[in-house]
């Protein structure tokens, strides 16, 4: 939504399975709110130290609200959850909608398909949210390898 906790986490997460695979010059990765609530801003700071444990840096990102040209720019449009997928829906041109998808489509387990906002709750709301976001970014870093070979 407003880009500063689960979205950010994910781009952090996805770009560093990026580069241990060596793919960084070939995959492009970045992260935007449907809203505008928080454009400019660095990332959550509880979602910043969560992931810092676990050795991923989200400080020099800054929050910004998705543009038109992003729908054409990107092979994937991801969703943390299905109201922002609807909202991405409404504002996408239709020769790109079959880009939009949830994050978690791509994660080996389908019990859960939406991350949840860890925004008004505690720490652990956090953890959880890496927890998910590793294992979506670990398939769809799998999917586009397929695509790439």
């Amino acid at each position: 939504m407003g880009n500063i906790c689960r979205s950010p986490t994910a781009q952090g997460i996805f770009e560093r399975l990026v580069r241990d695979a060596r793919l960084e010059d070939r995959i492009l990765i970045d992260s935007a709110g449907t809203h505008a609530y928080h454009v400019g801003n660095p990332p959550d700071e509880r979602a910043t130290e969560a992931a810092f444990r676990r050795g991923i840096d989200l400080t020099v990102q800054r929050a910004r609200r998705i543009e038109a040209a992003d729908f054409g720019r990107f092979d994937y449009v991801l969703a943390m959850d299905r109201s922002n997928l609807e909202d991405l829906s409404a504002i996408c041109p239709e020769p790109h909608l079959a880009k939009l998808r949830l994050f978690l489509e791509f994660a080996e387990r389908r019990d859960v398909l939406e991350v949840p906002d860890p925004y008004y709750g505690g720490a652990q709301g956090f953890e959880r949210v890496l927890d998910l976001v590793e294992e979506g970014a670990r398939g769809l870093l799998q999917e586009i390898q397929r695509r790439l070979s």
